[in-house]
């Protein structure tokens, strides 16, 4: 194949590469945001409870005493909602990485073909090179007999 053609597999790779690598940063980004979101939950899960523990032990009616155990339990529900969004975000981050790992593989190994073909290049070039200074050598010592 042309160095040419090598070329516009790079470039084609290159930008597969850059997709790849932002769907990934998505992805990071994406987790990082369902953590977040986690941890508000947690925290006001905890504020919450602390909350309800203050008012019972100063009293609570059966209503309200209902009320707070179901809110409780509500936020418990969305809690464990939230764990399964940053466990599939988790998911959907390894599945990214794979993907720019083998886009990042593939551009390397089309790399790799161009070096070896300049290589190769460069390798018939020095003998071309030599063989006409071995011409030159040769044609200036028959002239000089």
């Amino acid at each position: 194949m042309a160095s040419s053609g090598l070329q516009t597999l790079i470039e084609l790779a290159e930008n597969a590469v850059d997709t790849a690598a932002k769907n990934l940063g998505r992805s990071i980004k994406a987790r990082d945001d369902a953590n977040e979101q986690l941890n508000l939950l947690e925290q006001y899960r905890t504020d919450y409870e602390a909350k309800f523990q203050s008012h019972a032990q100063r009293g609570l009616n059966v209503t309200q005493f209902t009320n707070y155990q179901g809110f409780i339990g509500k936020l418990d529900l969305a809690i464990e909602g939230q764990k399964k969004l940053v466990m599939d975000a988790e998911y959907r981050i390894d599945i990214a990485k794979r993907a720019w790992q083998e886009c990042e593989k593939k551009r390397l190994s089309y790399k790799t073909l161009i070096d070896r073909n300049a290589q190769v290049e460069l390798k018939k070039e020095m003998k071309r090179d030599q063989k006409q200074t071995d011409e030159r050598a040769t044609r200036k010592l028959f002239y000089k007999k």
